[in-house]
């Protein structure tokens, strides 16, 4: 099985759409992206789907990690969670603060019995795994907050991977809406926006209310196992956000290698890579 990889890092609407802006993106997507190749070539798909997103988080231009909303009372909240094909196992966390790569706590949780945590649950274990505090505030991010402006509204970070064995795994990572309600949880740590099995994985992006109303991750990847083909699976899942509307984004990676994607509204940001060819849209 040829090893490969598709990462997305939001919608364009969630930050300044300047073509500066969009070009740094397309860049960063194309170096992180080609990166995560070349460590997917020595390890498992679930390993990879973590390290990719730990890179997007690291980078201030996406919304997870280092760079990530701030919500309504001044403080930050991220959530993240991985989830492996094989064995349909499934970790997150929701609404972690103050550490630097939540889906690194994800990938710790893992193992645990008690695989989803939220809040200070999430904290304490995260401290306890030996994540040391981290604050991911940057400067435009209190800039818009003082401003109550919501210049990133739609903004989430996601892998998908394939690994020479013919293993799949999903990773996404979130920093939040901005400015949302103390509690809010998104959909990236719920099997709504991150979803894999034996035969699917798919990672989400958008508003988080409309990908958990729609089940936009969980649907696809049933719908391929149950025998759609990847194109009649994503457009029937995407066909049922419109009577509300549905703001979503979908990455999708199969394990016949065939790499996809859809966006119910202008423009998704995402780059796929098989090692010998790079991709990058808008």
């Amino acid at each position: 099985m040829q090893p490969k990889l598709l990462i997305h890092g939001g919608f364009f609407s969630e930050s300044a759409t300047s073509a500066e802006v969009k070009k740094a993106k397309q860049e960063a997507l194309i170096r992180i992206a080609e990166a995560a190749h070349v460590f997917l070539l020595s390890h498992s798909a679930f390993e990879t789907a973590a390290y990719a997103v730990h890179l997007l988080e690291d980078d201030p231009l996406f919304n997870a990690g280092t760079g990530s909303q701030i919500q309504s009372d001044g403080v930050i909240r991220m959530s993240a969670a991985i989830m492996e094909g094989s064995t349909e196992r499934f970790s997150g966390v929701i609404n972690l603060e103050d550490v630097q790569n939540p889906i690194q706590v994800a990938v710790r949780l893992f193992s645990e019995d008690d695989r989803v945590l939220g809040g200070a649950g999430a904290l304490q274990f995260a401290r306890d795994a030996g994540f040391p505090a981290y604050n991911p505030e940057i400067a435009q991010r209190r800039t818009e907050y003082e401003a109550k402006r919501k210049a990133n509204g739609q903004g989430t970070v996601g892998c998908v991977a394939l690994d020479g064995a013919g293993n799949l795994a999903a990773a996404t990572s979130t920093g939040g809406k901005g400015f949302e309600r103390v509690g809010r949880i998104s959909d990236s740590a719920t099997v709504a926006g991150n979803y894999a099995n034996a035969h699917c994985a798919v990672s989400c992006t958008g508003v988080g209310e409309d990908i958990v109303s729609g089940a936009v991750a969980t649907k696809i990847v049933t719908r391929v196992t149950d025998g759609f083909t990847t194109e009649s699976a994503i457009a029937k899942t995407f066909a049922e956000l419109k009577p509300y509307d549905g703001f979503a984004g979908a990455i999708v990676l199969t394990a016949k290698g065939e790499m996809a994607w859809r966006d119910s509204h202008p423009s998704m940001v995402w780059a796929q890579t098989d090692g010998r060819t790079t991709l990058v849209f808008e």
